[in-house]
Parts: structure tokens; C-alpha cells; sequence
């Protein structure tokens, strides 16, 4: 349809294209779909296989790094231990048998043995055997000699150890003796022991991982990799087993391997995990052909499905074309449960609609009270302030001058309240914007501190007189009068009762007037008698002191305005005869 010269939309004309029924337009969109799927497919099965291959490249490295990162734990501890053992005094005065018991019972239950070299790399002890037994010198002289260079720790390749008889490692710690000259302690262990780090990763099927020394042999390995203790690494025809930090594709004696390595910081050792190629590609082919047969299942079920998706649809439009034109005719209408989830959407949308729009119909009718309500509170402060402005005036200037700031005090509390809404009104927000326009540069001279405290509209707008009239007269007389004085505004929750506390400081001490002025009133007939608060007023000798005991519920957000409170007592006092004035 096309709109007339009214706006209004106008009939169809007869040149105009005849719609296609939704059935055609699938169809089409059946057809279109299934012509570009096998390029489709082609990408996604191509992003799979990528997808997949970053997932096992991210778990086999990660694992290597996490079996490097347990291995480098094990040696720190054996250094750890080696320092402490190095501390016993015995060690110092050649009391060998108390070392040699000390480390016994340190090391139970640790898989380590303590070995004590002198400098011909003779074994002064071994804990692997009672204290006193014969004991040769150590098979891996290499490590003793470089552990007798430094004192950094040194972690030795894999060995057969000369009492163990089996494949061990050491890690070794030279130790100065009281005489200058040095002893080495190692610890020895079974370099199986380092396979329980590596079972305890998770690595995909068809992988292995083992721990290689500097001489490419195993220090131990996966049960799968068959690969025992001492015996020579896989060595690829084109270099090194095992690039670390990187995938790679090795060829040993005809057969691919990918691989990827991790380096220990503790020691010149490598952690590789390796795996045929064909297994790394199985699970790729498989996801492959999975891909292949869903591809055909599915353009199977969407030639099949177009019809009954259409006639669906079909029963769907009708009912939301129904709906909306009971809501255009303002009818109630309820939503629908229909079988297609955005049209059910939809019409979910057409039922929030029409019960918005009666609950919008509703928020107007009570906007509309509640501002008139508001409007005729603000006449009523308005009057009263003209009235008690007029009757202490003493010109028209002045007059207009002292109506207009408190115009724009009452206007301030009111911006509050706009901006607030019907949840109140922050009583530290209130004073805060009632001062500002008085306190002096100097803000350590101003301190409003109290519990967060939320007021309604009536007791808004009469705190907000009551503060400007007291920053008025701070201004005039009191603790912004001159370059000293200082304000302390502060409250507390006290049960159901508001304790609020105004205090000035100052240094010069003026007579009090005797007359009553629009303060005065704000203070003692607005906050004492509309919200029932006990009103106080001392006279110090440094300075004035309101206090404001307001009931807890004269503040409530929730209070409405016609409720009445009873005037509390109102009460003054002086320590002083020289004090500034009330207002």
C-alpha cells in the first residue's frame, strides 16, 4: 500500500508486484542455502580442523610446561633440603655418623638420599647404607667436579649410581668447612620418581612424554612410550627430537612425529611430548566425515521442513495480524502461545504494549495529582516566606534582595527533589547544596559528616530553608563572618530519633539581637512544628549551637504529606551573654 495525500496508507493497486506466499520465500531460501553448502562446509570443516589442532597444540604444550614447571618444584626442594642439612653443626666438625642420622630421618619416606664427596670424589657417606659401610667413589665425577666450582646448586644427567644400581640423578651443593676447604652434598634419586609428574598430566590419546637429559637420554617416561630409564631418546633425521616451545614434525627412520618441548629452569634437561602423525590427524579425518554426513542429514531435513515451517507460520501471522489490530482499536489483548518463538515474541511485545499503555494512562493521572500537590505546597512556602520577608524588611530592595535568596535556596531543595524522584532525598546532598553558595574557600573550615539519610518532599523543603537561613547568618554574623570561624554540621540515628547538630566557631563574640527574624521562624514554627522536631538553641562562648532532634519518621520517604506530627519542646540556652544572634 501507498500513503495519500491524507497520510493515510491507501489500497492496493492492481500494477502493484502480488505478494508470495511465506511457502515460496522459503523455497527459495531452501535453495539458496543448499547451492553455497559444500563451499560452506569445505571452510567450516577446514576452521574445525585448525580449531582443533590449536586446542591440541595449547593442551601438549601446556602440559610440557606443567611437567617442566613439577620438575623444576622437585630439584628446588632437594636444593631446599640440601641447605638445610648443610646447616648442621656436625657436618662442620666431621661427625659424620650425627649427619648421617639426621639425614636419615629427615629424608624417610622422600625417595632421596644424602651423599657426602670430599674433594677426590670419595663418598664419605651415603644414607642409602648404615653409617660405617665401605663405600666406593661416585660414579657421575663429572657433576662432583662442577659442584666443586660454584655454589649454585648443580643437577646432574642420568647415571648408574655406584651403590643403587640403578638409573639415579643427583642434585648437588658444594659446602664450605670451617678449616676453608669444601665438601660436596648431593642428593641422589631414582630418576623413575620423576615419572609420577608425568602421569599425573593429562595428554590426548596416542600421546607420550618423557624427561631427556643433556645426552638425550630418558631420565623416565609414559608407560605407553616404552621407553625405560638410561635408554637413548628418539633422534630425528634432521636434528634434535623436540623443539621447545613450538610445535614440530620430526621424521625418525621413515615414520612423522609432531612434537613439542619444554625446558626445566633448575636443570639442562628437556620435557618432550611426541606423538605419531596419523594419530594427530585420526580424530581430524573422523570430525571430517561427520561434518560430510551432518552437511547431507541437515540439507535433507530443510527440504523437508519447509513445508511445515510455512504452514506454522501461516497460523502464526494470522493470529499477530489479529492481535494488532485489537490493539490499534485499543482492546485489551493477551499474548499468545504460539509455536514459533519470535512470533510468540512478538506478541508477548503487542500484550506488554497494550498493559503499558494502560499503566502509562494510570502514571499520568497520578503524575498530574501529585504535581498539582506539589505545586500548591511550594505556593503555600512561597506565601509564607513574602509574608515574613515583608514584615522584617525595612525597603524594597531589600526586600527583593532577601525574597529572592531564599527563592533560590527553596529552588536548590526543589532541583533536589526533581532530580530524585520519589525515593527522597539525600540529607547530605541538601546541605551540601545550601552552603556551597556561602562557605568559604578554605574547605577545611566547613565539616558535614552523617549516615546516608533519605528524606521526603515535605521535610526536603523545610530542611533546605532551615540550612540556607543558617548559612544566611553564618554569612552575617557567625563562622563565615570573618577569615576564622569554622562549621560543623554533623547527624546520627539514634533509635527512631534524628539527632542533627549545627555548630559555629568563632573567635569575636557580638550581641545577640532581640528580634525575631524569618530564621528564627524556619528554625523554631517549620522544622519544630511540621516536623514535630525538639528544637535547641545554646549560646556558646565561641560560637552558636542548633540542634535539631527530628523523629525518624518525619523523614521517611514513604510518610505522606497530610500526616501530622505533634511540635516538640523547644529550648535555649547560654554559657555566654556575648553571642552572635539566632537570625
Amino acid at each position: 500500500m501507498t500513503p495519500n495525500r491524507s497520510g493515510l496508507p491507501a489500497l492496493r493497486r492492481k500494477s502493484d508486484p502480488k505478494p508470495l506466499p511465506i511457502a515460496a520465500y522459503l523455497f527459495i531460501l531452501a535453495f539458496i542455502t543448499l547451492a553455497p553448502a559444500f563451499i560452506f562446509s569445505a571452510i567450516l570443516l577446514q576452521r574445525n580442523n585448525d580449531a582443533q589442532e590449536e586446542v591440541v597444540r595449547a593442551l601438549t604444550l601446556a602440559t610440557s610446561q606443567a611437567v617442566a614447571q613439577a620438575i623444576d618444584r622437585q630439584i628446588e626442594a632437594m636444593t631446599t633440603t640440601l641447605k638445610v642439612l648443610a646447616t648442621s653443626p656436625s657436618l662442620g666438625n666431621g661427625d659424620y655418623a650425627a649427619v648421617h642420622a639426621r639425614a636419615v630421618e629427615a629424608l624417610r619416606g622422600t625417595g632421596s638420599f644424602l651423599v657426602v664427596l670430599d674433594p677426590s670424589f670419595q663418598q664419605l657417606l651415603n644414607t642409602r647404607e648404615p653409617y660405617g659401610t665401605a663405600l666406593p667413589k661416585t660414579a657421575n665425577p663429572q657433576s662432583a667436579a662442577a659442584a666443586f666450582k660454584t655454589d649454585a646448586s648443580v643437577v646432574s644427567n642420568v647415571f648408574i649410581g655406584a651403590n643403587s644400581k640403578d638409573w639415579v640423578f643427583n642434585v648437588l651443593q658444594r659446602y664450605r668447612r670451617p678449616d676453608g676447604s669444601y665438601l660436596v652434598l648431593a642428593l641422589n634419586e631414582i630418576s623413575q620418581n620423576l615419572a609420577s609428574a608425568l602421569q599425573s598430566r593429562q595428554l590426548p590419546d596416542g600421546w607420550n612424554v618423557a624427561v631427556v637429559d643433556e645426552e638425550d637420554r630418558v631420565l623416565a617416561a609414559s608407560d605407553a612410550s616404552n621407553l625405560a630409564p638410561g635408554a637413548s631418546f628418539l633422534q630425528a633425521s634432521d636434528g634434535q627430537f623436540g623443539q621447545s616451545g613450538r610445535w614440530a614434525v620430526e621424521n625418525v627412520a621413515g615414520q612423522e612425529y609432531v612434537t613439542v618441548a619444554a625446558e626445566p629452569t633448575a636443570a639442562a634437561w628437556r620435557v618432550i611430548a611426541w606423538a605419531p602423525r596419523k594419530v594427530v590427524e585420526k580424530p581430524l579425518n573422523e570430525a571430517v566425515l561427520s561434518l560430510v554426513l551432518g552437511g547431507l542429514m541437515l540439507a535433507a531435513l530443510i527440504v523437508a521442513l519447509v513445508v511445515w515451517i510455512a504452514q506454522q507460520i501461516n497460523r502464526s501471522v494470522r493470529g499477530l495480524a489479529d492481535d494488532a489490530k485489537r490493539l490499534g482499536a485499543g482492546q485489551d489483548v493477551a499474548a499468545r502461545n504460539y509455536p514459533v518463538a519470535e512470533i510468540a515474541q512478538v506478541s508477548d511485545a503487542i500484550g506488554d504494549a497494550a498493559r503499558q499503555r494502560r499503566k502509562a494512562e494510570n502514571e499520568v493521572r497520578f503524575l498530574m495529582r501529585e504535581l498539582a500537590h506539589r505545586s500548591k505546597n511550594q505556593m503555600t512556602v512561597i506565601a509564607a516566606m513574602a509574608k515574613q520577608t515583608a514584615r522584617n524588611a525595612t525597603s524594597v530592595s531589600q526586600f527583593v534582595s532577601a525574597f529572592e535568596r531564599r527563592i533560590f535556596g527553596l529552588a536548590r531543595s526543589t532541583d533536589l527533589l526533581l532530580a530524585s524522584g520519589m525515593v527522597g532525598v539525600n540529607l547530605k546532598d541538601i546541605l551540601v547544596g545550601q552552603i556551597e553558595p556561602f562557605k568559604p574557600q578554605d574547605p577545611t573550615r566547613v565539616t558535614i559528616e552523617g549516615p546516608p539519610l533519605m528524606l521526603n518532599t515535605q521535610a526536603s523543603q523545610i530542611v533546605g530553608m532551615a540550612a540556607h537561613e543558617l548559612a544566611t547568618n553564618a554569612v552575617k554574623y557567625g563562622a563565615f563572618a570573618d577569615d576564622s570561624g569554622q562549621l560543623e554540621v554533623s547527624w546520627t540515628i539514634s533509635g527512631d530519633v534524628v539527632d542533627l547538630n549545627w555548630r559555629e566557631r568563632v573567635k569575636a563574640r557580638r550581641r545577640r539581637s532581640t528580634r525575631t527574624g524569618f530564621g528564627t521562624t524556619v528554625l523554631n514554627s517549620m522544622v519544630g512544628g511540621s516536623l514535630g522536631a525538639e528544637v535547641t538553641r545554646t549560646l556558646h562562648r565561641d560560637g552558636i549551637e542548633w540542634r535539631f532532634l527530628i523523629p525518624l519518621e518525619a523523614l521517611n520517604p514513604n510518610r505522606r504529606p497530610d500526616e501530622q506530627l505533634a511540635p516538640q519542646r523547644r529550648e535555649e540556652s547560654e554559657d555566654s551573654p556575648a553571642e552572635p544572634p539566632a537570625a
